[in-house]
């Protein structure tokens, strides 16, 4: 299908000479004398771009432009301008307009800017599409009272550029949260960076967010970006800022009220320019009475507060959200899309889900790949999440006990006790690995 080009000129021999060329070279073209008629040409015709002339009696080309930016705002539009109207031109530039071409025309100019012009639409429309994707994949799931209230602080804080902290326990969503906002603010097609701050050693964590030199330590073998650096004229989201250190906090302050910050080992002053959204499952009131974190911090990233209500709140989207979960499954299987029945989701809908969305999203997967039927069923479901299911734990039973190896079967029951407890601890690692007396390491080497 070839581009369909609107000229719009009160000068016949313009537009003849614009249609031939352009209709030589393979374009759909369609021509109007005045700005009314090119309205109503592109109601009915719908083209890809629009050549418009801006000295024209009646709607002169300036009124046509600013009219068809208001129903078609993707539609590029170039103007083209006598001698001497280059101010014009530019005017009309501000109100839209993709470019402009100056008379007499250059029939190179004119097919470059075409091009130009069609080639920019494509990949507006490709933005457009995998920002539509990003959405969807990010978007909050669920139709509950809690979720409305907070898809409602959610739109209401995105086209802002106030700092906004998330709160939240373990696994309810904190950073989805964060990537809908961003998706939905001033800021969409910049970077999205996440740094989480349970995650970096203390004696690392300053050089994440603000970089460093070259030689500024031991360890400092090349320069490095920072964090800040990297998320300018994007969202910065510092995960689970409660467990940032009090002296980083300070320097996080500083940077935070001057906008400005320096690489470790730098003299160099950069200027900083993002949307800070942070998170903490902890109650930061609580951290400032215990002397853990700074007053004046809370108070620069608390603007705008958004709670994440946990699962339990919540236990009507889990039908709704083990249906995404399954056919997200599906996807990346390649599989056949599995499906659970009503009695499955009922049982599901009774259990307190200490672990929230990251606890169900695991049992679903775990379910997926394990049960063989296309429907799981309630007999499928295991302890605890079912309590009147005993026959699991003798299964597994006889299962280790047909195995020769006791090291084989003590490592099939740690891996086994192990991914339970993180499915039971919502995903977090780190918490399991202090219950169980083991490391984070360890429990990774084991379960993945």
């Amino acid at each position: 299908m070839y581009p369909a080009v609107l000229i719009v000129d009160d000068e016949s021999t313009i537009i003849d000479s614009l249609e031939g060329i352009l209709s030589d070279d393979g374009f759909e073209v369609f021509h109007a004398y005045n700005g009314y008629e090119a309205l109503k040409k592109i109601e009915t015709h719908s083209p890809d771009i629009v050549l418009l002339d801006i000295w024209m009696p009646g709607m002169d080309g300036i009124d046509t432009l600013k009219e068809i930016k208001k129903t078609n705002p993707s539609l590029p539009v170039v103007m083209i301008t006598g001698h001497g109207s280059i101010e014009s031109a530019v005017d009309a530039t501000k109100s839209g307009a993709f470019d402009f071409l100056e008379k007499p025309l250059s029939i190179d100019k004119v097919m470059v800017t075409i091009n130009n012009a069609l080639n920019f639409r494509k990949l507006e429309e490709e933005n457009t599409y995998l920002r539509k994707k990003a959405i969807e994949k990010n978007s909050i799931t669920g139709t509950s009272p809690a979720v409305q209230k907070l898809y409602g602080e959610v739109m209401a804080a995105a086209p802002t550029d106030a700092s906004i902290l998330i709160m939240g326990e373990n696994g309810t969503g904190k950073e989805m949260v964060a990537r809908t906002i961003h998706q939905f603010s001033s800021r969409p097609e910049g970077p999205f960076i996440i740094i989480n701050c349970a995650a970096i050693p203390e004696e690392h964590l300053e050089s994440e967010l603000f970089g460093h030199e070259k030689g500024a330590f031991d360890q400092a073998t090349s320069k490095n970006k920072g964090k800040f650096e990297l998320a300018s004229g994007g969202t910065l989201f510092l995960d689970e800022i409660g467990d940032m250190n009090i002296n980083t906090q300070a320097k996080m302050l500083r940077a935070l009220e001057s906008k400005t910050f320096q690489r470790i080992g730098s003299s160099r002053t950069l200027e900083m320019d993002v949307r800070l959204i942070t998170s903490s499952n902890k109650n930061l009131e609580t951290e400032i009475k215990n002397g853990n974190f700074r007053e004046d911090l809370f108070y620069r990233i608390n603007v705008v507060p958004i709670q994440v209500p946990p699962l339990r709140e919540r236990k009507a989207d889990i039908p709704m959200l083990v249906d995404v979960f399954l056919e997200a499954l599906s996807k990346q299987s390649s599989e056949p899309r599995k499906t659970m029945s009503g009695d499955a989701l009922e049982l599901l809908q009774q259990y307190p889900w200490n672990g929230n969305v990251r606890e169900l999203k695991n049992l679903v997967e775990r379910l997926s790949i394990m049960v063989k039927g296309q429907t799981i069923e309630t007999s499928d479901i295991p302890q605890p999440y079912n309590p009147d299911h005993a026959g699991v734990s003798k299964r597994e039973r006889r299962w280790l006990f047909t195995m020769d190896s006791l090291e084989d079967a003590r490592t099939v029951f740690e891996e086994e006790f192990l991914r339970r407890k993180v499915d039971e601890a919502g995903g977090d690692i780190k918490s399991v690995a202090k219950t169980c007396g083991t490391t984070v390491k360890y429990i990774k080497k084991r379960i993945s």
